[in-house]
């Protein structure tokens, strides 16, 4: 089995690309999903979060507050380690599960799926890393439409991911979505032919 870091800046089509990754067979794991989950379910996060930042951490309903926390972490860079050294570690230990049963139901191609990837270690977890680019201005304008939001909310939320050059020069493996969604898909189903043959190839000589 191969394993995969997917990532890309707000914008860029990473969450488009991982579904067409999932339609020709890959799994994926989604990590920012974990995450949000052990924030809100897992016990010893919850305490730890609670005990860091506050009990305004969560409502009354044991709902996790993420506006009070996003102004938190945001605002400090020391608070957003904090967190990030509570909640990374525990989607990590889920990433390793998810590999282990991905490997026992025999999948070829399994993703892990991050926003922020080289930020938070990720790429120490896969064999490879794959990055979706597109310009500013292409990201900018998804995210206006989709979120119904303003280019500045937009560009400050930019400014906390490591610029797309960096991540394109430290990826493995490049994913251009500058043009129509047939376009993507086509490097898309590239990529994923490529590394299953690895995969295969892989398998037939530990035979």
């Amino acid at each position: 089995m191969i394993t995969l870091g997917l990532t890309g800046g707000i914008g860029s089509g990473k969450s488009t690309a991982c579904r067409m990754l999932e339609e020709l067979g890959a799994r994926v794991f989604y990590a920012d999903n974990v995450a949000k989950d052990i924030m809100q379910n897992d016990a010893d996060a919850r305490a730890l979060i609670r005990d860091t930042f506050g009990s305004t951490s969560y409502n009354e309903h044991g709902k996790l507050n993420r506006s009070y926390l996003a102004a938190q972490v945001f605002s400090d860079p020391s608070k957003l380690e904090k967190l990030n050294a509570i909640v990374h570690p525990l989607v990590f230990n889920a990433f390793e599960e998810a590999k282990a049963e991905a490997e026992s139901d025999g999948v070829e191609l399994l993703v892990h799926e991050a926003a922020l990837l080289f930020e938070a270690g990720g790429d120490a977890h896969v064999d490879y890393v794959a990055v979706v680019t597109a310009p500013d201005d292409v990201r900018i304008q998804r995210v206006m439409q989709r979120d119904d939001t303003t280019e500045r909310a937009v560009r400050d939320r930019m400014q906390h991911q490591l610029p797309q050059d960096e991540i394109r020069e430290r990826a493995d493996f490049v994913i251009p979505n500058n043009a129509d969604r047939d376009a993507l898909q086509a490097e898309v189903r590239r990529l994923y032919e490529q590394l299953t043959t690895e995969a295969e190839t892989a398998s037939d000589h530990a035979a």
